[in-house]
C-alpha cells in the first residue's frame, strides 16, 4: 500500500508527508530541523517526528528503525509493531540495508572515491579505539559560481555528491566528507563557518545540506525486495528536477551556479524521467 501526505494538520505543525506504508512499515519524509524523537540534548524543540505521526495516525505507536540527525532531511523508515522493528533492527545492524544520501559539498568532489577511515565515537574518551567505517562517494554534478567566497580562489566551486555508507557510525558521512576536504555545506560541526554563512546568504537558507534519499532492503515480514525513496528526482543539468512538498529547499540548488555533469551517473538512480519507486 502506498500513501501521500495526510491532509489534516493539528495545531501549528504541518502534517508529515507519508511516502509509503503497509500494515508493518511506514516511510515518511522527515523535514530538516525536526527531531526523530525527544532528546534531552534539545528539550525545547517542538518538532518531533514520532509525536506528529502519532497525532496524524490516531495515536498509533511507531518504532524508528534508523537515525537521522536533526539537520538531515529525507526518507525515514519506521515499524508499526515490535516484531517488524526487531527483524529490521537486526538487518540494519548486519548492514543488510543499502542506504544512499545526497550532500551539497564544498569544492569539486572526486568523480568517485572510497573513504575507508576509522572513526572514534564523538563522545568516546581519547583512548577509545576507532571503529572501522567505509563510505563510497560519487560526484553527480559539479557547480561553479564566478564569485569569490575565499580570497585564495577566483571562483567558488561545490558539488552534489551521492554517499553510500557501508557502516553505521555516528555522523559518518559528515566526518568522511570532512576527511577528504569536501565538508557538507551548512555543517556547523564539521564544516567551514565562513563558507556556510556565504552559501546561506546566496541560497536564502541556513541548513545542513544532507538528504536521506533511498533505502533498499527486504521486507521483514514477507521477504519481498523493497526499493524506497524520498521522492527527490535528479536531472544532470539541474541537478534537482523535482522534490516532495517538504523537500522543496533542494530546488534552490538549481539556481546556485553553473552546473555540469562530471561523468556518467551511477546505475539505478531515481532520475527525473523515472516513476517513483514506491509512493
Amino acid at each position: 500500500m502506498t500513501g501521500q501526505s495526510v491532509a489534516r494538520s493539528d495545531g501549528e505543525l504541518p502534517a508529515l508527508h507519508l511516502l509509503w506504508q503497509d500494515e508493518h512499515l511506514l516511510a515518511v519524509y522527515k523535514p530538516a530541523g525536526w527531531l526523530v524523537h525527544r532528546s534531552p540534548l534539545d528539550p525545547h524543540e517542538p518538532r518531533i517526528v514520532l509525536q506528529r505521526l502519532r497525532d496524524q495516525l490516531g495515536g498509533a505507536w511507531l518504532w524508528p528503525l534508523h537515525r537521522l540527525d536533526k539537520g538531515t532531511c529525507g526518507l525515514l523508515l519506521l515499524a508499526r509493531h515490535a516484531e517488524a522493528a526487531r527483524r529490521l533492527g537486526e538487518a540494519f545492524a548486519a548492514q543488510q540495508v543499502h542506504k544512499r544520501y545526497l550532500a551539497f559539498v564544498r569544492g569539486w568532489a572526486p568523480r568517485h572515491c572510497e573513504v575507508d577511515h576509522a572513526l572514534r565515537p564523538d563522545d568516546a574518551p581519547p583512548e577509545a579505539a576507532a571503529q572501522p567505517a567505509r563510505t563510497d562517494l560519487h560526484a553527480l554534478a559539479w557547480l561553479q559560481r564566478d564569485e569569490v567566497s575565499d580570497a585564495r580562489f577566483a571562483a567558488t566551486r561545490a558539488a552534489l555528491v551521492l554517499a553510500e555508507p557501508h557502516s553505521g557510525r555516528r555522523h559518518q558521512i559528515r566526518r568522511h566528507l570532512k576527511h577528504i576536504a569536501h565538508p557538507i555545506v551548512g555543517d556547523a560541526t564539521h564544516g567551514k563557518g565562513a563558507l556556510n554563512r556565504w552559501w546561506a546568504e546566496r541560497l536564502g537558507l541556513q541548513r545542513l545540506w544532507l538528504h536521506a534519499w533511498t533505502l533498499a532492503l527486504h521486507h521483514p515480514m514477507t521477504g519481498a525486495a523493497l526499493q524506497l525513496d524520498s521522492g527527490l528526482r535528479l536531472d544532470p543539468g539541474g541537478p534537482v528536477a523535482a522534490a516532495p512538498p517538504q523537500g522543496a529547499d533542494w530546488l534552490r540548488l538549481n539556481a546556485a551556479g553553473h552546473w555540469q555533469a562530471p561523468g556518467p551517473w551511477p546505475v539505478g538512480l531515481p532520475l527525473a524521467h523515472d516513476r517513483p519507486i514506491c509512493g
